[in-house]
């Protein structure tokens, strides 16, 4: 049975978190605030609770990961999230990405293969946020590489897994001006934002090098 129990020194933990973030150069005050107040321990076996806020990734089970706190940031942060902004995340995981993007006044659609894990998210997200955030979520079980296609169009699209190349179900699901955040490549990943600058134009930025689990499914990696 996991124990939901936030004490003062989680939170110190946090706040010496948030610092060591501020340096590695996050300095969206929304995503800084989410993760000095969500506690990240909850999302995390009992075994880890001691690790949970150093700046590591961790698993989860199923072959996946929590990421790295930085790495949820920098993506949260490209993301540039505006309250009431309507956003898919492919790969729920723990669940922890999803809470942040609540913090960050989104309404999250979240999409994940494993069925044990989303149950598992489920969970932790109603022991580690409050009720009002959570009736912005909706979570799902399924081929995120597709996208939700009967919840669109959607302001944003965060994608939490190491893609082959940009699925053109997840462009085709964004708004017009929609932004999506995805890592793309094999044994490492660029991080690569895409602006829709129309329905026949797009925008590419390309950023840092990180190292992702597999993006599985239709328009990803094949299992």
């Amino acid at each position: 049975m996991h124990t939901y129990r936030d004490t003062y020194k989680h939170k110190g933990l946090r706040n010496q978190l948030v610092a060591l973030l501020k340096v590695k150069g996050i300095t969206d005050p929304d995503v800084l605030k989410a993760i000095s107040e969500l506690p990240r321990h909850f999302f995390l076996p009992d075994d880890f609770e001691s690790h949970a806020y150093e700046d590591k990734a961790f698993p989860i089970g199923e072959d996946q990961t929590i990421s790295q706190p930085y790495t949820v940031a920098y993506q949260t942060e490209l993301l540039d999230i505006k309250p009431g902004n309507k956003v898919l995340e492919i790969g729920t995981g723990s669940g922890y990405q999803a809470a942040v993007l609540l913090m960050c006044g989104a309404r999250v659609f979240s999409i994940e293969r494993h069925k044990k894990l989303s149950d598992r998210a489920v969970r932790t997200l109603k022991n580690a946020l409050p009720a009002d955030l959570l009736s912005g979520l909706s979570l799902f079980i399924g081929d995120g590489t597709r996208g939700l296609k009967d919840k669109a169009p959607y302001d944003r699209i965060i994608v939490t897994a190491g893609a082959p190349s940009v699925p053109k179900a997840l462009l085709a699901q964004l708004v017009i001006g929609g932004i999506l955040v995805i890592p793309v490549g094999e044994k490492v990943q660029r991080m690569v934002r895409i602006t829709k600058v129309s329905e026949k134009d797009i925008k590419t930025e390309l950023f840092d090098d990180f190292n992702f689990v597999p993006l599985v499914g239709e328009n990803g990696w094949k299992v």
